[in-house]
């Protein structure tokens, strides 16, 4: 039976740095191929440094966000298909998240420590890994009885507590916006709680107003520190709320 890790006295984060080693022969065949063709891999090499205890990642569809996450919950020792380290609650499927294991094993990560408790949460994934704490007799379970919003919440609520490296992929899928806010609570708790770490990917400008976070946006190239304001999502967001009428027609017409 593995020995349960003791918790650590040193502040989040834990996981300092990820990166993609330089001497890394890129000349395969493989890279050619998603996910290892992701252009931010390539263009002066791929390091992402973390400083705070929670971190958002934010970008377009299709820009690598949520492959990206994938690949460090596999480096962090959680499976790509969402849960706890070392659970393995979701059979492989299209919505798996099996392309980013191959990117996660190239991957090389600086800890101070290595925590070994937390949670790799995938919206596509959910209801799978909730499905699975109620048939194998979890006290905290019953996620399912609730709406789909409130089981998210209630999910978060109990499950996002204690030490640990929790790492998300769009939490706010079935999230209304005032439950949203209720959500940025519960960050803000495990923030003030100083024994976690949360990497986050969201389309959410209210997410991201988390004060005390880092923000990154992804582009094509790379990785780069961006403010709210500056986001597009809180640009269109702020175009609708002034015009929403002419914004939609200029968008559908």
């Amino acid at each position: 039976m593995a020995r349960k890790q003791r918790p650590t006295s040193l502040p989040p984060p834990f996981l300092k740095r990820v990166w993609l080693p330089e001497q890394q022969d890129k000349s395969g065949p493989e890279w050619d191929v998603y996910p290892l063709s992701m252009p931010i891999l390539h263009a002066g090499g791929f390091d992402l440094s973390f400083d705070k205890a929670v971190t958002i990642i934010v970008g377009e569809n299709g820009s690598g966000k949520s492959t990206l996450l994938e690949a460090i919950a596999t480096l962090a020792g959680f499976s790509e298909r969402g849960g706890a380290q070392g659970m393995r609650a979701v059979e492989e499927s299209f919505a798996s998240g099996a392309d980013a294991a191959s990117l996660g094993q190239l991957l090389r990560a600086a800890w101070l420590p290595q925590v070994k408790q937390g949670w790799f949460f995938r919206a596509e994934t959910f209801f799978s890994v909730a499905r699975y704490l109620d048939d194998s007799g979890s006290p905290r379970a019953d996620y399912l009885s609730a709406s789909h919003g409130e089981g998210f919440l209630h999910f978060f609520e109990e499950r996002f507590s204690g030490q640990g490296i929790f790492i998300l992929d769009e939490p706010e899928s079935a999230l209304s916006p005032h439950k949203q806010f209720e959500f940025l609570r519960v960050l803000r708790q495990m923030q003030r709680a100083e024994n976690c770490q949360v990497i986050m990917a969201t389309h959410s400008p209210i997410l991201m107003a988390l004060p005390d976070a880092d923000l990154w946006q992804i582009e094509r190239y790379g990785i780069v520190p961006t403010t709210l304001e500056e986001t597009p999502h809180f640009k269109i967001y702020s175009e609708f709320m002034r015009y929403p009428h002419e914004t939609v027609e200029a968008m559908i017409d």
